[in-house]
């Protein structure tokens, strides 16, 4: 999509301010019924196609994003925009400085439409604990878009916007894209800047793109990777177009299936989609091969002592003092907040909602003097036995084929008050996060339920710093899924 609307554009067939004026319009039709957006920013967007258009007037050339409009999860500061991170603690938050990714999306000349809903702090799974509102699935609208980039993924799923930034932790730009019926782009950790990102949990965060088709996915990511000084785990690895990769040959790459990731708990709707996908690979000339990933069982539990570890200690920061919001502000409902502690504990507790106060409690707890030995530095020990279980994968093959998520869409309500039943719709993507490695997330079949076609996301893995391979693959997937159905 975003190569046919730079090919019209430059051609002089649409403006650019055209262009975004047919998707704000798009938002004020649909955003009413699906909630994906907590804020527009329409006035700031007309500005930035008119800047676009005003170059292409002047004969200059203009790059593949440029004019192209976007939207981004709430958790990325954007100078002189609200930031909240779907919390009511920063409600009144106004970042006073760009996020890298901000920073290059502008140099790039993209059209920003608009700050997108989110699980408050990328805490969730179905964008249900957002302070603000529920998103819808634009598939379902009785059913969850996914978490915690929930907005994003809504957003490219009912056109309105062509691509989306989102964050990952555990699986936050995956699951929503699976749930939704799009593309995303978990890239290698350190590939793109974190810089401007509220963090949640520092090790695993990672910026990505959301999208309709892997090859926006690979022009998005051009744009955004590379180092950054505010960001000292960035790696220098400039240079690249992953989008020229996009041959559509994958013959020769072998494939891994970890059979530790197809239990027989494995619901056999999405077991039969996912099978026809891996012959659909074997069709498209690459090697299939079964691995094994041993300890892969114990992801979920070390994800959820790491992230709520360094959840605690991100959110510290947070007091009412500082920014954000503070209980002496709010004195109606605070009266009694004289001291510095008092004011500290009316903040957290009014400004974080359920499931922050969860994780941190956690997360607190985990890295206490008595119990730090015996479960975060456990936790980190079996990390690094996972992380060599893929190094040694990686011996073998080129890429690891899963299910993105082990159901499709739930029910608003359906896991409110079951958080373990919530935290294992991740079960299949936290393993990269905790690795470190790219994985993508796209459309690989449908499952039926109550009358309806719920979307599945098929799930690659690749090598560290090698999103190349990775988005060769999924591009070849989706152009012969494409080419059955024409």
């Amino acid at each position: 999509m975003i190569r046919e609307l730079h090919e019209k554009l430059k051609n002089g067939n649409v403006t650019a301010l055209a262009l975004a004026e047919s998707y704000l319009a798009r938002i004020a039709e649909r955003d009413g019924d699906i909630g994906a957006y907590l804020t527009v920013l329409g006035d700031e967007a007309r500005r930035e196609a008119i800047l676009v258009d005003e170059k292409i007037s002047r004969g200059e050339a203009i790059g593949l994003l440029e004019g192209i409009p976007g939207a981004v999860k709430d958790n990325m500061c954007m100078r002189g925009t609200r930031t909240t991170a779907g919390s009511k603690i920063l409600d009144n938050y106004t970042a006073p400085y760009d996020a890298t990714v901000i920073d290059r999306l502008r140099k790039a000349g993209a059209v920003v439409l608009g700050k997108t809903n989110m699980d408050e702090f990328a805490m969730g799974s179905s964008t249900e604990s957002s302070a603000y509102k529920l998103t819808k699935n634009p598939i379902d609208t009785d059913r969850v878009p996914g978490g915690s980039s929930g907005g994003s993924a809504a957003a490219i799923a009912d056109n309105m916007a062509v691509f989306a930034l989102g964050s990952d932790t555990g699986g936050s730009i995956r699951q929503p894209a699976s749930f939704c019926g799009v593309v995303g782009l978990k890239p290698t950790y350190g590939r793109v800047s974190r810089y401007g990102l509220i963090a949640m949990a520092s090790s695993l965060d990672q910026i990505g793109p959301l999208t309709t088709t892997v090859e926006d996915a690979a022009i998005v990511l051009s744009e955004i990777y590379g180092y950054d000084p505010m960001d000292v785990t960035t790696a220098e690895s400039e240079g690249k177009r992953f989008e020229d990769f996009l041959t559509g040959d994958i013959r020769g790459l072998t494939i891994g299936i970890p059979k530790e990731y197809l239990s027989e708990n494995l619901d056999e709707r999405i077991r039969k989609v996912f099978s026809e996908s891996v012959e659909r690979f074997r069709a498209l000339g690459a090697e299939i091969k079964e691995i094994s990933l041993p300890h892969s069982k114990y992801a979920l539990p070390v994800y959820y002592i790491i992230m709520p570890s360094e959840v605690s200690s991100n959110l510290a920061r947070l007091d009412g003092i500082r920014y954000g919001m503070s209980a002496n502000d709010q004195s109606e409902r605070f009266a009694g907040s004289d001291t510095l502690l008092e004011t500290y504990l009316d903040t957290r507790s009014y400004g974080f909602g359920d499931e922050v106060k969860r994780r941190i409690m956690l997360g607190t707890y985990t890295l206490s003097a008595g119990y730090y030995d015996a479960y975060y530095k456990k936790a980190q020990a079996v990390r690094a036995l996972i992380r060599h279980d893929f190094a040694d994968a990686f011996q073998e093959v080129d890429l690891i084929f899963s299910p993105t998520s082990p159901e499709g869409a739930f029910r608003f309500g359906a896991k409110s008050d079951d958080p373990i039943s919530m935290y294992l719709s991740d079960i299949y993507t936290v393993t990269a996060n905790l690795a470190g490695i790219p994985a993508i997330s796209f459309p690989m079949g449908t499952m039926e339920e109550a009358g309806k076609a719920l979307p599945l996301g098929g799930q690659l893995m690749g090598k560290w710093f090698d999103e190349e391979t990775l988005l060769r693959a999924a591009d070849a997937f989706e152009k012969a899924v494409v080419g059955d159905t024409e």
